[in-house]
């Protein structure tokens, strides 16, 4: 598992929201700068986790974002598969995401990777916003 920029700046964007939860609808730009997230980009990461129903906007003068679920239901490793997929360091290994690889070839390969993959998971599933906000 490798994390992609999309996925790390959705994280940083729903912990700034969950740890300025009480001043409403943030902005994009007020977001981009406390995170340093480029503003276009960071437009298109927060419309996909309004899509998957982790935001909600508003529009106008004091629009923006802000959660639409409580900090506490929401894991990394669901926001992670939002944008990068698989957790699994190899697809033949994935739980969501399996495709046959070469690997498969020495099942030692495959126990050893299964592992990785299950403290990956585990690690991310049990996880939430609210626990780095709260660290």
């Amino acid at each position: 598992m490798k994390l992609t920029s999309r996925s790390e700046y959705a994280l940083l964007a729903l912990v700034y929201l969950a740890r300025n939860e009480s001043e409403g609808y943030i902005s994009v730009e007020t977001i981009a700068v406390a995170q340093d997230i480029p503003p276009k980009f960071l437009e298109q990461i927060l419309l996909a986790l309004k899509r998957a129903k982790y935001l909600r906007s508003a529009k106008g003068q004091h629009g923006g974002y802000r959660l639409a679920r409580p900090a506490n239901k929401i894991s990394l490793a669901e926001v992670i598969r939002l944008f990068d997929g698989a957790l699994a360091p190899t697809e033949s290994v994935s739980l969501n995401f399996y495709e046959p690889t070469p690997i498969e070839k020495e099942q030692n390969l495959v126990a050893v990777f299964k592992e990785i993959r299950d403290y990956i998971s585990n690690t991310l599933e049990t996880t939430t916003i609210a626990d780095i906000v709260n660290e």
